[in-house]
């Protein structure tokens, strides 16, 4: 594959990167836009990587190792994004978004975020605690009184016949809003536990015509994995944040997250459903075969599950669509101490108490060691132990479908990769973006 198939744009100058930019972006294949979508991003602060204490040079073996992905077709394509002191210094696609029907990768490609959704639902919830809503000790039953009595499924005693897999003890403690949000809960879940094959169930027989708060109110029928508080487990936390954001509110969380954070952060193609005005910048899903090059999942036209009807599952777990550009929005404005081009989301304290530790010594199993929780992001507690560069207090988090982010306030760093596929565990890809960027700092 060559260097125009890969649709790479190499290191330009501040105003030729720019103008690339905006061409690609009028270039992307979509339909002509309505009415109603005709909103134009931003443009992004774009300029030479050595103005902020980066290598030019250096960031080119980021390319060249994204490009390697795409070239054995372990990767359809991908975005990738790095800015440092509140400036943009690689913005770069690479690949194809739908290789079948020949379509190349644009910076405005439109991604599956999956579970990059819980940061977004999190400051939601953490907009209404600035507005003297709640507390974090709160039992969330104050809010949803289905978790009012919960009960935990333990592993029977050794002599105890129950005719069942666990029995069940009253909660030692109740669900709190703090629980929620670091995914101390103890909620069943789909990875582990005693309770993966009725959370199986729950899902995998939920009515379509459900909203969130009818799945969030079955969550609360089953029992709790472990007392609330005692552990750390991934899991549906964040459609309950989700859920007591449209409590709290009174809107739907798609009509919340447009108001508050959307609309006034310029993030104009982030959705739960996309209109069918953009479909036609949507990436395909892939999956790895037995060798590890990837094959088709699903298709991005109006039969995807971001696109097709019923529009009334609004997921904060893991719902919405995105670019790299209006998630480098987001994510600036968190690094920016809240507030983004003279529009206020959070207050720089807030963000402080976000991005801390609140699990202890909990381990994340999903992050491996060096790492704890905050609320909505992972933490870096040890740089040695994660074994990896990002400095201590960094936090992120990543997508199901292998897209990742990173935040670094020490060095003032965001990082971003956009891509499809999944599993992706068989891959360094992630681990990649940011090892490379790193090297890349020569200040």
């Amino acid at each position: 594959m060559n260097l125009d198939q890969r649709n790479r744009v190499p290191m330009l100058s501040a105003a030729a990167f720019l103008l690339a930019g905006c061409l690609a972006g009028a270039l992307a294949a979509a339909p002509p836009a309505t009415a109603a979508d005709q909103t134009a991003p931003a443009p992004l602060p774009i300029t030479e990587p050595e103005s902020v204490g980066m290598s030019s040079e250096r960031l080119e073996r980021l390319s060249e190792t994204m490009a390697g992905y795409i070239d054995r077709k372990q990767i359809a394509g991908a975005v990738t994004l790095v800015a440092r002191r509140g400036k943009v210094v690689h913005f770069e696609a690479q690949g194809e978004r739908w290789p079948e029907q020949g379509a190349p990768m644009t910076r405005d490609t439109i991604f599956r975020i999956a579970s990059m959704t819980k940061p977004i639902a999190s400051v939601a919830l953490m907009t209404l605690y600035e507005e003297g809503r709640f507390q974090l000790r709160d039992p969330i039953a104050k809010y949803l009184p289905e978790f009012a009595e919960m009960q935990v499924a333990t592993v029977p005693d050794a002599d105890e016949y129950l005719g069942a897999p666990y029995k069940l003890v009253q909660a030692a403690r109740p669900i709190t809003v703090q629980h929620i949000l670091t995914h101390t809960a103890g909620f069943a879940n789909n990875y582990r536990g005693l309770l993966n094959a009725d959370y199986t169930k729950l899902r995998t027989n939920r009515d379509p015509e459900w909203t969130v708060g009818d799945f969030v109110t079955a969550l609360a029928e089953l029992p709790l994995e472990f007392h609330p508080g005692d552990a750390w487990q991934y899991g549906p936390s964040v459609d309950v944040v989700g859920r007591m954001v449209e409590v709290l509110s009174g809107q739907t969380l798609d009509e919340y997250l447009k108001e508050r954070i959307f609309e006034p952060l310029g993030m104009v193609d982030t959705y739960f459903y996309l209109p069918e005005s953009k479909v036609g910048r949507f990436a395909a899903l892939y999956r790895p075969d037995e060798d590890g090059k990837i094959v088709l999942t699903e298709a991005p036209d109006l039969n995807a599950r971001h696109a097709r009807e019923p529009h009334k599952y609004f997921s904060g777990s893991g719902g919405l669509v995105s670019t790299a550009a209006d998630y480098y929005r987001f994510h600036q404005m968190m690094l920016s101490g809240g507030a983004l081009d003279d529009q206020r989301i959070l207050g720089r304290k807030t963000i402080e108490l976000m991005t801390s530790n609140h699990t202890g010594d909990h381990g994340l199993w999903l992050r491996g060691p060096g790492y704890g929780f905050g609320l909505g992001y992972s933490v870096v507690t040890d740089k040695g132990a994660s074994a990896m560069p990002a400095s201590v207090g960094s936090y992120s988090w990543g997508g199901a479908y292998c897209t990742v982010f990173w935040v670094d306030p020490e060095e003032e760093l965001i990082g971003i990769l956009m891509t499809q596929v999944r599993p992706y565990t068989h891959l360094n890809i992630r681990q990649d973006l940011q090892s490379l960027t790193y090297q890349a700092i020569v200040d």
